[in-house]
């Protein structure tokens, strides 16, 4: 028999066999849009960390953090101290230290824009993320103002009332007006805004990082938190290759700054960015091993399913295989037919999974703000992958079908 008629026979048996057709498309369909969705998405979030990453931590930098807290949401709690005094301390002690900036950080404020609204309630509010800087900032942590400027070291040092305001929080109290050389009221306390942010987005979080505000450390230490100390700081190292190294030192400094016995546990915790790509590894693991993997099983098990249906196939159309054979039909051609079969119901699944997918990852994308991630990559993994399955799941059906005797 020729191909194209072997082709056609095998859409005409699915189509008769509607039943046993659609469990074998729905076994591809659910496999193909789970691939399709995990490594679309983990693409995304692939490059969203590795964005955030190179933003944050660079690739010669160590992040000093004071006691258990987190550097972008604030100190918890019992933190041990960390001073400016100790960080000054480990910039003149270990010289491969290049720059340095700290940070304190109010989680959530209440912002609003100073001056009467044109309906005279007040001018708009929001809630945003405080952020206490120096002027270092904007070198150390690769992010400036976009619009107007960042503050200088005499704001800093005068603990000045002058503000570095991001794109969200701008929007929502401004709208569309430049808000330079306005006013807004960071709790009670009012500040003159100098710049606005340079986009950032979300982070790997989910938290906006546009909906903050930077003020000068020493304002936000005295003026809205009344501390003496800092939630921790970034170090610029001189070399990539003496990140390592250079943490031993900064280690060796506060410990005996903190007074530390030999055995005592830090009170303060250093991440160096040998530390940063271990742990993107690890999560690049999981999204394009460990999450593909668990969709594979749904695939396989669908490919499971189909060859059982195709067995039973066998069984019940002895008479047409015979007839077949009968008037000519070589045992290939019975054995290409059941593969056909299988691999056109495996691709017809795949192809409405692949479309389900795609919608699915976008519309999670979009939820996440990580863009668009559809690639080519996960369209052919997914039609590739079920072809494979659906010609493996027809290849045990096909030689039982073969062999039986006209």
């Amino acid at each position: 028999m020729r191909t194209g008629r072997l082709v056609l026979a095998a859409f005409a048996s699915l189509r008769r066999f509607k039943l046993r057709s659609a469990a074998m498309v729905v076994g591809s369909f659910v496999g193909v849009a789970a691939l399709t969705l995990v490594v679309s998405v983990g693409g995304g979030v692939e490059r969203k960390v590795l964005s955030t990453v190179r933003q944050i931590f660079g690739e010669r930098s160590v992040l000093v953090v004071a006691g258990g807290s987190n550097l972008l949401t604030g100190p918890r709690a019992g933190a041990a101290r960390l001073t400016l005094e100790d960080l000054e301390a480990v910039a003149r002690e270990v010289p491969q230290v290049e720059a340095w900036d700290a940070q304190q950080i109010l989680p959530a404020a209440p912002i609003r824009r100073a001056g009467p609204s044109t309906t005279g309630e007040g001018g708009p509010s929001a809630t945003a993320r405080v952020v206490g800087q120096t002027e270092r900032s904007p070198r150390v942590w690769s992010r400036t103002a976009s619009g107007g400027a960042f503050f200088d070291a005499a704001a800093v040092s005068s603990s000045a009332r002058v503000v570095v305001i991001g794109e969200t929080v701008a929007r929502e109290l401004f709208g569309s007006e430049d808000p330079v050389d306005s006013e807004i009221l960071v709790g009670p306390v009012s500040f003159r805004v100098v710049g606005v942010l340079e986009r950032f987005g979300t982070d790997v979080h989910g938290m906006d990082r546009d909906d903050e505000v930077v003020v000068p450390l020493t304002t936000a230490m005295r003026r809205l938190l009344n501390v003496d100390t800092i939630a921790g700081a970034k170090l610029l190292v001189r070399s990539s290759a003496r990140t390592e190294a250079v943490g031993r030192e900064v280690a060796r400094v506060l410990r005996e700054r903190h007074g530390l016995p030999p055995g005592r546990p830090d009170d303060f915790m250093l991440i160096t960015d040998v530390q940063v790509r271990k742990m993107v590894g690890n999560v690049q693991r999981v999204l394009f091993l460990f999450l593909p993997l668990a969709a594979g099983v749904s695939l396989l098990a669908g490919g499971a399913i189909s060859a059982a249906l195709m067995l039973s196939s066998v069984s019940a159309r002895v008479s047409e295989i015979g007839i077949r054979r009968a008037v000519g039909a070589r045992p290939e051609d019975i054995r290409l037919q059941f593969l056909l079969e299988s691999a056109s119901a495996a691709l017809t699944g795949a192809v409405a999974g692949v479309a389900v997918g795609a919608a699915l990852a976008e519309l999670a994308a979009r939820r996440m703000q990580l863009g668009s991630v559809l690639s080519v990559r996960a369209v052919l993994l997914g039609l590739l992958a079920s072809l494979a399955v659906g010609l493996a799941a027809g290849v045990l059906p096909a030689r039982r079908a073969a062999a039986l005797p006209p």
